[in-house]
């Protein structure tokens, strides 16, 4: 049986033209900037941290990190 963690997620995603922070079904966020929207994410996923919850911060269009070759 696998454990489930409870964790708080940050969905970032493009609404109209701007670009907002979702969590559990409310935006929390919204601003002209992507770079924006993901700095304030990340500052609630740190808070939640911080507190005791675990958290993870979601931006939409992105599919993680790479390792560029050199």
């Amino acid at each position: 049986m696998q454990n489930v963690i409870d964790r708080a997620v940050f969905t970032v995603q493009q609404n109209n033209g701007a670009w907002i922070v979702v969590s559990e079904g409310s935006v929390l966020h919204r601003c002209k900037d992507k770079d924006e929207a993901k700095a304030h994410a990340h500052k609630r996923a740190r808070a939640s941290q911080d507190s005791g919850r675990a958290a993870m911060v979601r931006v939409s269009g992105e599919h993680g990190f790479f390792v560029a070759a050199r």
